[in-house]
């Protein structure tokens, strides 16, 4: 069969390279088209268009790039026609693949979505599009079975988080060569910085991450470079007081980690799994942060607390997030019992979360509801 899979930033291209190796095996007649990444293409999908040209953040900056985001939606619709696939894979993107999926139920074409638009977040009344333009829903989080089916009477399946399986298969060098390898210092522990993917997130969030340095100084400090972004854009950052950098190796970095400031996203729950105790940042614009206020109804914004629906990791949002607190919550999770207590709360997270094989299930359930 033929497969059009369309994901729009790093995580999708991470979980979306998965999926293609997962349908590789249960089709080995597989073709599969796609926008995604370079993990995309190396998991062996042909690509359309790279993430990195798609991924814009928050409401403002959306707004600034409608000429080209509606550009892109047609070369897609037109790809799509030309390549002609059996199934159409939607993975998160909800802005852009929401669209896709309305032309592409009324053209005929067979729609999967795979990590759910999160609309248990904001504007619930989408559910209306999903249940018209999606055939089949395939959804990691376990509160989200209950949302769709009991909520919505629309029925999902639910397949486990992708992330376990991308963590274990994932190679990972050994503390003394990644040390040795990336020039940092072989006894002091680290502090591992993960300020997003996109470029107005690391502006954002770098500088207040790295005010707090000079307070923790028996600590290394080191930047996880987004594959998104070039080296030479970090530059700025590393200047003055030493800090390290660490490009495309996030996952090893946490793995060797002591602790970590994460900006929100699915990094929160990377870092969860690594079991490396967390404060998660959030800084964005103010208009956009001003809308998103208005339309998010939860009560956290981190994966780590929506699953467990309480509060395992300190979130600084917006104003909260100032060198004072950050040093603040920092400093309760180097030592002591809230580290510890943070830890446990980790085991409870990953039984919440099912087993490995979601990539596994994703595509035999495609290839069956073919």
């Amino acid at each position: 069969m033929k497969y059009y899979i369309i994901a729009g930033e790093a995580s999708g291209d991470l979980h979306g390279s998965n999926l293609i190796k997962a349908l590789k095996k249960e089709d080995a007649s597989a073709q599969i088209r796609c926008w995604g990444g370079d993990l995309m293409q190396q998991a062996g999908g042909e690509l359309a268009k790279h993430y990195k040209d798609m991924a814009f953040m928050g409401f403002l900056e959306v707004l600034m790039n409608i000429p080209t985001i509606f550009k892109n939606i047609s070369y897609c619709k037109e790809d799509i026609q030309k390549f002609n696939p059996d199934q159409i894979i939607f993975i998160d993107f909800s802005g852009f693949n929401l669209r896709i999926a309305k032309w592409a139920k009324e053209q005929g074409f067979k729609t999967n979505y795979y990590i759910s638009p999160q609309i248990w977040a904001s504007r619930e009344s989408r559910i209306e599009k999903i249940k018209r333009d999606i055939d089949n829903m395939y959804v990691i989080l376990p509160f989200e079975k209950d949302f769709y089916e009991k909520k919505h009477g629309f029925p999902v399946q639910f397949v486990g988080h992708p992330l376990i399986d991308a963590i274990e298969n994932t190679p990972l060098q050994d503390n003394d060569t990644f040390r040795k390898e990336n020039g940092l210092d072989p006894d002091k522990p680290i502090i591992a910085l993960l300020p997003g993917s996109r470029k107005q997130e690391v502006q954002k969030m770098l500088e207040v991450m790295l005010s707090v340095k000079k307070d923790f100084s028996d600590y290394q400090f080191v930047i996880a470079g987004a594959p998104s972004l070039p080296d030479a854009f970090y530059a700025p950052f590393l200047k003055g007081d030493k800090v390290e950098y660490v490009s495309n190796k996030t996952y090893t970095l946490l793995k060797h980690s002591h602790a970590a400031m994460v900006t929100s996203g699915t990094a929160t729950l990377e870092t969860a799994l690594f079991g490396i105790p967390q404060v998660v940042c959030y800084k964005g614009n103010w208009i956009s942060y001003q809308i998103a206020k208005r339309i998010i109804t939860l009560d956290y914004i981190s994966l780590v607390n929506l699953i467990m629906k309480r509060e395992v990791v300190k979130e600084l949002i917006q104003n909260d997030l100032t060198t004072k607190n950050l040093k603040t919550e920092l400093s309760k999770i180097v030592a002591g019992s809230e580290r510890e207590r943070m830890l446990s709360d980790y085991k409870s997270l990953k039984e919440k979360l099912g087993g490995k094989g979601a990539s596994e299930m994703t595509a035999r359930l495609i290839v069956k509801n073919a």
